[in-house]
């Protein structure tokens, strides 16, 4: 069996071998880079499976990089950094970033979050073909309002109109929603179902998430129609507005 790769990115040379060595003792194959040019020179030769990120580095900062990389890649990003700002976390998520840990982190802590996100990477390219809502039998979609969901390219499209990529959280989200049409969602109930459980600031940053999918899906976004609010309760999705 093929060990998982997994690329680790921080200026820190200490902070690079100690995380590489701990995730090679427990069966991952680790690459180490020291910033944003040996990390692009390295994605121009190979993906991995996960990419380990530290947020505050010298010249092009982790925030940059993850926007190059859910802009370019499918690859599943967890964010390190020494700061502790909510902003940063919140900035980091919304950029599509898959999870965050603060520095200096628990080694075993690292170890449970890289595996929980790869367990949801592997489920969500190997989603099941029972998919509540309107489902086309020749492609795996859902529709919203006049837009489809492609449930295995993970893009949003509109009837015969351009694709539009979507970041993992936005995908997450409208997975869910797709899987649980006419149904009040509390914002607890969407957390478990997008698996995010384990990401702090997703919970706070989850009406802000729904605000951008809107603006994606509403054809009116300031009068929604599709994902709609129930007051004191949740979200409602109605796959015909």
């Amino acid at each position: 069996m093929n060990q998982p790769s997994i690329f680790v990115v921080d200026d820190d040379a200490q902070t690079r071998a100690m995380i590489a060595d701990y995730l090679v003792m427990n069966g991952f194959c680790v690459s180490d880079y020291d910033g944003a040019v040996a990390l692009r020179v390295a994605l121009a030769e190979a993906s991995p499976d996960l990419i380990v990120l530290d947020l505050n580095m010298p010249g092009e900062d982790g925030l940059s990089l993850v926007r190059f990389l859910k802009s370019e890649t499918t690859i599943p990003v967890v964010m390190l950094t020494a700061t502790a700002s909510l902003i940063d976390r919140v900035v980091g998520l919304e950029l599509g970033a898959d999870d965050y840990l603060a520095k200096p982190c628990e080694l075993r802590e690292l170890l449970a979050r890289i595996r929980a996100v790869m367990r949801r990477s592997a489920m969500q390219k190997g989603l099941s073909a029972e998919t509540a809502g309107h489902v086309s039998e020749e492609r795996r979609e859902v529709r919203f309002g006049t837009k489809w969901l492609d449930l295995d390219a993970q893009t949003l499209r509109d009837e015969g109109g351009p694709e539009m990529q979507l970041v993992q959280s936005e995908f997450s989200l409208l997975k869910a929603f797709a899987e649980n049409p006419r149904r009040v969602l509390s914002r607890e109930r969407l957390l478990d179902l997008a698996s995010a459980r384990d990401s702090d600031p997703f919970d706070r940053a989850i009406d802000v998430r729904i605000t951008r999918i809107r603006k994606k899906v509403e054809p009116d976004p300031a009068h929604p129609t599709i994902i709609r609010t129930v007051r004191g309760a949740g979200y409602l999705f109605s796959p015909d507005g």
